[in-house]
């Protein structure tokens, strides 16, 4: 299964991957140079398959925890003050996705969408601590009745261009149902109430709407 998102690189990577191997197999007569540009282009293939594969997942649903909004692994678990919108300290958890990471984006929390805004911005690496701040980002507040207001930030990286977020203000939305995607390697950070029991530990994989970061 593939994402929405991807539907269109897709098929271009199909439509292309199909007219360099006929291209290879028509007019070039060196064995091994038309086998390299065949497996080149089935390779390229398969790269763009994989990064935009959306598998199903089942993680338990409940409003007392909060579940990784994204796959990846855990870079950051520290008390910070969060200035764009709670003004005040709260608990940040980052999750770094590599390129071959799942990059589809899942709501932490069900509720409603107190806050949805996008910020240009620029393209540092994923993991510099300027680039929650500093890069192209989108930050969103879900709240419900039993955890609160949860704040999840959407982080492009050296490679991604493009930040899709479908998050809007007063939508009521699901745990662990797709939120957006993130195109070719980036972060999500997380920030929670101070008082929250953080249940992941750095440098631990974690998998999106199964895997629950904190309750």
């Amino acid at each position: 299964m593939f994402h929405k998102e991807g539907h269109k690189i897709i098929l271009s990577a199909f439509v292309t991957t199909i007219v360099l191997v006929l291209i290879a197999h028509l007019f070039i007569e060196n064995f091994w140079f038309q086998k390299t540009i065949e497996v080149g282009a089935i390779i390229f293939l398969i790269l763009i398959l994989q990064f935009f594969r959306n598998p199903k997942r089942s993680g338990t649903l409940a409003n007392e925890h909060v579940l990784a909004p994204v796959d990846g692994k855990v870079v950051v678990i520290e008390e910070v003050f969060e200035k764009e919108y709670f003004n005040e300290k709260r608990m940040q958890v980052s999750i770094f996705m590599s390129p071959v990471n799942v990059h589809v984006t899942r709501y932490p929390i069900s509720g409603k969408v107190l806050f949805s805004k996008y910020h240009p911005g620029k393209y540092l690496v994923a993991w510099h601590p300027k680039a929650s701040e500093e890069n192209e980002r989108t930050t969103i507040v879900v709240e419900n009745k039993v955890y609160g207001p949860v704040l999840y930030r959407q982080i492009a990286g050296a490679l991604a261009k493009r930040i899709v977020n479908y998050a809007k203000v007063d939508d009521e939305v699901t745990q662990g149902t797709d939120a957006g995607f993130i195109k070719f390697g980036s972060r999500v950070d997380l920030f929670l109430p101070l008082d929250t029991n953080i249940k992941v530990t750095l440098n631990q994989k974690v998998k999106g709407g199964v895997d629950i970061i904190a309750d």
